[in-house]
């Protein structure tokens, strides 16, 4: 009989974490996690960028090293087809049109429940330009809810 109580309470709890997942997806959403591996494709070759390869001086590598002062490879740096600017933010370039920790500018970070979308920190649960996730639009009329477009 405690072996049915352990195991129904289990299951019960696995189910709980399974509705809290669908219900608020960018909760557990991995697109609010930095990917290490990601590359940034610079609009412009890099000057500050010494490289033997002109494809190389053309690439960064997300959370690259850099020196605001010394070695500023990425300040202000276009990036994506305009969709990131890097910047050198402590140490390392990070995108501040997209990067959670700093939107907008180095050190802003947006609050919980908040993605950075385009510079701004944007609540997306019930945003309708910004649904869930950033730039993921409802239809005209229909209401952005728990971060899905007509959600009822």
């Amino acid at each position: 009989m405690a072996n049915f109580l352990k195991l129904t309470t289990i299951l019960s709890l696995m189910v709980l974490a399974l509705l809290l997942a669908s219900q608020y997806p960018m909760a557990f959403s991995s697109e609010l996690e930095d990917e290490d591996d990601e590359e940034y494709v610079l609009d412009a070759p890099n000057p500050n960028f010494r490289s033997k390869s002109r494809f190389l001086a053309s690439i960064i590598k997300k959370g690259a090293h850099c020196d605001p002062v010394k070695y500023n490879i990425c300040n202000g740096i276009s990036a994506n087809n305009g969709t990131s600017i890097l910047h050198c933010c402590k140490t390392h370039c990070r995108n501040i049109l997209g990067d959670r920790n700093n939107c907008g500018k180095c050190g802003r970070k947006c609050n919980q429940g908040q993605l950075c979308c385009n510079g701004s920190c944007t609540y997306v649960a019930y945003n309708a330009n910004h649904c869930g996730k950033c730039a993921r639009k409802c239809s005209a009329g229909v209401k952005c809810e728990s971060g899905y477009c007509g959600y009822a």
